[in-house]
């Protein structure tokens, strides 16, 4: 991640982006500690039952020195691909729709020990880690097949940021992922054993709780909704307002029901707007109020269609 995070670019101020550094080391200090520390046991183990272990276990190495940084050029396959802006619209919608689900999990940095140990244990597991990590890999792999190294791309400068926005929380739940299931198979309170307390002792359980929420998962989140508010941006260049006269729904009209769903349809689309016409007036869609009084108009007047404008997407879920 330390290596990456300068490549991607991203819209972060310096104070966010030295915010986050300062965090990223002090889990790779934890990291590096705990791992050497376990290496020692086991040698020390490995001794006591009679194995020879011929390793200086005081040479501790920094994991972030195998660094590869060799990239070729942006243009090597600059290609075209059919369908560039579906693409970049069923992209967008991925990733906002993951910012969504993972807010839905209402993610916040804690410091009591206890809250994180029942946050570990019954929310940011390594099953939810394992979910949104499978999500954002989906996005990640449909970017790279449609969208990298073609023109539009290279047109739409943000779309290079925006793939920064989806690649961090990836790295962050995949760190989340092995550190929950290192707490889940061989922390002391999970599964019985002698091992499991030996471990414990050996990693700091309270400093493995805070890297598991306060660093991967709650950055995971951060990244994806500052990518979210990135989609959000690009979606409007690629917005196509269009018209489309449709049924007044039978037999009641824009009732409670029908007004309702329209509604629910509108607001999944939360930065696009959905309007009804009627008379030359707008009205909007996604307000089940005005639908309502629309459904009152319509009535009294007898019409039998209805006019609805907004984005071809909304309009084709209508």
């Amino acid at each position: 991640i330390l290596d990456r995070y300068p490549y991607y670019n991203l819209r972060e101020s310096e104070q966010k982006k030295d915010k986050f550094n300062n965090a990223s080391l002090g889990v790779l200090d934890f990291l590096n500690r705990s791992i050497l520390d376990l290496l020692k046991e086991l040698c020390t183990t490995a001794e006591t039952n009679g194995l020879n272990v011929s390793i200086d276990i005081e040479n501790q190495i920094e994991f972030t020195e195998i660094e590869s940084n060799t990239r070729l050029p942006r243009n090597v396959a600059e290609d075209q691909v059919k369908d560039e802006e579906e693409h970049v619209i069923e992209i967008c919608e991925k990733i906002k729709h993951i910012s969504r689900l993972m807010n839905d999990s209402k993610i916040s940095q804690l410091q009591n020990r206890n809250e994180l140990k029942l946050a570990v244990l019954k929310k940011y597991n390594e099953k939810r880690a394992r979910m949104h990590k499978n999500l954002i890999h989906n996005i990640q792999s449909d970017f790279d097949t449609h969208i990298k190294n073609t023109r539009i791309e290279a047109r739409y400068q943000d779309l290079k940021i925006l793939r920064g926005y989806v690649s961090m929380p990836l790295h962050l739940l995949e760190i989340s992922l092995w550190l929950a299931h290192f707490y889940e198979r061989h922390e002391d309170e999970i599964r019985p054993g002698e091992n499991r307390t030996r471990i414990s002792m050996i990693v700091n359980k309270d400093v493995l709780l805070d890297k598991i929420i306060n660093f991967g998962f709650y950055y995971s989140q951060y990244f994806i909704n500052e990518g979210n508010i990135l989609a959000g941006e690009i979606l409007k260049c690629f917005t196509k307002i269009v018209k489309v006269e449709l049924p007044v729904p039978k037999p009641l009209g824009f009732h409670a029901r029908p007004s309702t769903l329209i509604s629910i349809i509108g607001r999944q689309f939360e930065d696009l707007e959905l309007s009804v016409i009627v008379d030359g007036e707008k009205f909007n869609a996604k307000s089940v109020m005005s639908l309502l009084q629309v459904g009152g108009i319509i009535a009294d007047k007898g019409y039998q269609t209805i006019i609805f404008e907004g984005d071809k997407r909304v309009i084709n879920d209508l």
